[in-house]
């Protein structure tokens, strides 16, 4: 007997009618619309300026020191401006990963010039974490020859990628205002 008062009592409790809000077909209606940053009110993003920060992919290093440019000192020739380079945790451990064949590019990762950014996420994928941070903080250039990562940061507005093009580095979607000519 005692069973059968439980399983009455659960359907009870399952069977119980959510009440429904009535709208107020007068009441305004709220809808979410994303922010905007207010540094993207202009055509280009005014957050940017010397010295600028430019974010480091792995693939960029690799590709710099296959077309013996300095690093710094390139980036500097390209933008006509202090550059300090950043490099997060996850491009850091990327770049430790490949091994004793790009032991070069880990050193020149740990060159003093360069800005370490620690990361608080799981995993180690740096695209990922470079798209992730550019999204938040829209403060940076993003150096990368990786076709993929480029595609997915021409998404996002007001970030402009640096690359590397006839043994120098180029930039685009940056004013003309900045920088050596493009070519």
């Amino acid at each position: 007997m005692g069973k059968q008062k439980k399983t009455r009592k659960k359907e009870k409790d399952r069977l119980k009618p959510k009440k429904k809000e009535k709208k107020d077909p007068s009441a305004l209606k709220e809808r979410e619309v994303p922010q905007h940053p207010s540094c993207l009110f202009f055509q280009y993003n005014t957050q940017l300026g010397p010295p600028y920060h430019i974010l480091v992919d792995t693939n960029f290093i690799n590709f710099s020191i296959k077309a013996k440019l300095d690093l710094v000192q390139s980036m500097m020739d390209c933008l006509y401006a202090k550059c300090i380079p950043c490099i997060t945790d996850c491009v850091m451990a990327e770049i430790e990963k490949l091994g004793q064949k790009y032991r070069v590019a880990l050193r020149i990762a740990k060159d003093p010039r360069f800005e370490r950014l620690p990361c608080t996420h799981k995993g180690t994928y740096a695209d990922d974490c470079l798209v992730q941070r550019v999204t938040q903080h829209k403060c940076y250039i993003v150096a990368t020859v990786d076709r993929d990562l480029k595609r997915r940061i021409r998404k996002i507005p007001g970030v402009p990628i640096m690359y590397i093009s006839n043994h120098r580095y180029n930039i685009e979607r940056m004013p003309d205002d900045y920088g050596a000519p493009r070519f």
